[in-house]
């Protein structure tokens, strides 16, 4: 059996699209009612610019859950990110490609190290990427008390708060990451072989599979796109900022987008598709809540509630089709 014939149909999950625009509809009339207006350019501006950050971490986080890993360094990752970025720029413009380039690079040799916790020493996933996770933190609770460095000001110009009429730069960025992920779950064989993978690690290592290295590139590529994450961010900020990916919730968020998103957690079936329209969903309960002034308490039980919600229907579904 070849690797290829594992592959299920990766098709956008529609019920996470029809959620948003419910969730869109409801919200625009209960704003409305309370005397507010949700579709407005600022709240569009808003919502898109929230969408972007999450989005560029939770495709990457959907590419190593799709092959039966986890991911929970991204948010100190990103946090790592701004200050590298930021402190190499140092307010230089010339600067400014060196500074993404070892920015990327930091985030790729994170990657590299989980994913050869998880493939060479056998540490789980969750607590391979915990404990370098705790790592990073350890060295910029240590390091930094807070913001440090100055970001380009062509990067804060252009990334940070350019837009193409109401929609951010940084959306379109997060376009085009989430359309190269597409391609390569859908068009490669790197993409067969993670899905497969995740599908069934044993049955792809028979059919000539090399799992080792699918899931260690599949952990540098979610490491990178946090890092890219963190990049936008400290170009929205002005400086990089030490703890802006654990004070963002960046790891549970990105996993909540992935599983909504109708990723499973188990591995092999998904797509970045309905990633991002998980990370959409979040993020217009997010504008509908701010218009409304709601609770944050209250702001996370809904959250938990449509996650477990999620789930539960995802694994409904997946019951009834192995009967």
């Amino acid at each position: 059996m070849s690797a290829l014939s594992l592959l299920p149909a990766r098709r956008p999950v529609p019920g996470v699209f029809v959620a948003l625009t419910l969730t869109l509809a409801i919200g625009w009339l209960v704003v409305l009612v309370d005397g507010g207006q949700l579709f407005n350019q600022s709240t569009t501006v808003s919502l898109l610019h929230v969408a972007a950050g999450l989005g560029l971490v939770a495709v990457g986080q959907t590419l190593v859950i799709l092959g039966g890993s986890l991911d929970l360094s991204v948010a100190y990752v990103i946090s790592l990110s701004t200050l590298v970025a930021a402190e190499t720029m140092n307010g230089s413009d010339g600067a400014l490609v060196p500074a993404i380039g070892l920015a990327l690079a930091v985030s790729a040799g994170v990657g590299l190290l989980n994913g050869l916790l998880v493939t060479k020493f056998r540490v789980n996933a969750f607590i391979a990427t915990l404990g370098v996770g705790l790592l990073l933190k350890g060295y910029l609770d240590n390091g930094y008390d807070g913001p440090a460095g100055t970001t380009s000001p062509t990067l804060v110009q252009s990334l940070g708060y350019q837009r193409v009429g109401p929609v951010p730069l940084s959306f379109l960025l997060l376009i085009a990451v989430t359309a190269a992920a597409w391609f390569a779950l859908s068009r490669t064989r790197f993409g067969h072989h993670l899905v497969a993978v995740g599908g069934d690690p044993e049955v792809a290592r028979l059919s000539g599979v090399r799992n080792d290295r699918i899931l260690v590139t599949a952990h540098v590529l979610c490491s990178m796109c946090a890092g890219l994450a963190g990049i936008y961010l400290a170009s929205r900020l002005g400086s990089g900022a030490p703890r802006v990916g654990t004070e963002g919730l960046y790891d549970l968020e990105s996993i909540a987008a992935v599983v909504i998103g109708g990723t499973a957690l188990a591995g092999g079936r998904g797509g970045v598709i309905g990633t991002v329209g998980g990370v959409l969903l979040l993020a217009s309960i997010d504008a509908i809540f701010n218009q409304l002034e709601v609770d944050a308490f209250f702001k996370q039980v809904i959250r938990g509630v449509i996650i477990i919600a999620a789930v539960a229907v995802y694994a409904r579904r997946a019951m009834r089709k192995a009967a």
